[in-house]
């Protein structure tokens, strides 16, 4: 346990945050999911499932809760995917 108000702080701060962090990742891997599947059975509402993944990755990266890197990878993936529907 911190012996130091600011430590104690920080704990407090660090457990709130990793709650928010793991609710926003968790809301971004059941968007990508729903994405694909839709992409793979050439769902009716596929283009706009891809497009709100597209945002979400976008939003997760600018918010440093992933690498820009692989935000930039899984935005590839789903519009290779998108494009090869046609």
């Amino acid at each position: 346990m911190p012996n130091i108000k600011s430590a104690e702080k920080r704990v407090r701060q660090s457990v709130s945050k990793t709650a928010i962090n793991k609710h926003s990742k968790s809301e971004l891997k059941t968007v990508l999911k729903n994405a694909h599947q839709a992409l793979d059975t050439s769902a009716d509402d596929a283009a706009q499932k891809a497009l709100k993944a597209q945002k979400k990755i976008d939003k997760a990266a600018s918010k440093g809760l992933i690498h820009k890197n692989k935000a930039a990878r899984k935005n590839s993936q789903i519009a290779k995917k998108l494009n090869q529907l046609g």
